[in-house]
């Protein structure tokens, strides 16, 4: 007892412990990644994935929960990022050409899904127009077309659904919370159009019902600062159990309140820098200080009139 104690005294302050491993193992030995048949699915997949001049190198089953899928060279022209992710930081795809070609070599692959049809669900592509997603892996892609690569490895994913979720695939580079916002409403607007689910069925791809109501800021200004006001809105937003091609209209009405209090908080901020106060937190400390006069729940979390 006195030794744990010790360890944890020992420890800086801040500093979290790392989580022990599982006691029991999970998922597919080694051996055991191609010691089955694969699906008819997948086998379809490996026959489009070949038709479009790609190549299957693998098809196995990934170690964790078991799931198939391929490993294959595509033709890179016919890779495209998902239609609703962040955009390229230029610096990051600069630096990829660079290590890439320095040494040579391409070692990382991209994560990629069968495109679907231009002409919407069900309908057959033509072969000139098939097109493969990757919402992982863009800075990457860039930065090889830029390089003149012919083709580009893929770990291709046969579900679908795994082009949504870029928030929680996507660990290539950091997402800030003005790219999370946009890739989310960008998201957003692109599920609404396929049914007449409700935003709770895409809380893993959304991850907040925050950053709905933040995109919608940011696409309406740029310049946005979504961090002073995203605590607030974490504590108060929730995800609307309407359909959202419904929701995203009362989704516009928060923004807009959003927007109209952040004129507010820009006056107040301007006159207290007339009076000399420079600090970069200045406006996050206004936003914090006026939770009540503005309607935002006070130290018992009571609803805000913002929602």
């Amino acid at each position: 007892m006195a030794e744990k104690k010790a360890k944890k005294a020992s420890l800086p302050k801040g500093t979290r412990q790392r989580r022990k491993p599982a006691g029991a193992s999970t998922g597919l030995a080694a051996t055991e990644l191609q010691a089955a048949a694969p699906p008819p699915d997948v086998a379809e997949l490996h026959r489009a994935i070949e038709g479009d001049s790609g190549k299957v190198l693998a098809i196995y089953r990934e170690p964790y929960g078991g799931r198939w899928v391929m490993l294959a060279a595509l033709p890179i022209a016919l890779v495209e990022p998902t239609p609703f992710q962040r955009n390229l930081s230029d610096t990051h795809v600069r630096k990829l050409e660079l290590v890439i070609g320095k040494i040579g070599r391409f070692l990382d692959p991209i994560i990629a899904v069968r495109a679907p049809a231009e002409g919407g669900k069900g309908e057959k592509e033509a072969k000139g127009d098939v097109k493969y997603w990757t919402p992982n892996g863009n800075h990457r892609l860039s930065a090889m077309k830029t390089l003149g690569a012919k083709s580009i490895v893929a770990i291709v994913v046969p579900e679908a659904a795994a082009a949504y979720q870029i928030l929680a695939m996507n660990t290539e580079k950091a997402h800030n919370l003005r790219e999370k916002s946009l890739e989310v409403i960008r998201m957003y607007k692109e599920l609404a159009r396929l049914d007449d689910a409700t935003e709770e069925t895409y809380a893993l791809e959304f991850e907040e019902p925050a950053f709905i109501t933040l995109g919608l800021c940011y696409e309406e200004r740029p310049r946005f600062s979504g961090g002073a006001y995203h605590p607030v809105l974490k504590r108060v937003d929730e995800f609307l159990k309407k359909p959202m091609r419904a929701a995203i209209e009362l989704r516009r009405e928060r923004a807009k309140t959003v927007l109209a209090l952040d004129n507010q908080i820009v006056e107040q901020v301007e006159a207290l820098k007339a009076k000399g106060l420079t600090s970069p937190y200045l406006k996050s400390f206004v936003v914090a200080r006026g939770k009540s006069r503005f309607g935002f729940p006070g130290p018992k979390g009571c609803r805000s009139s913002l929602i």
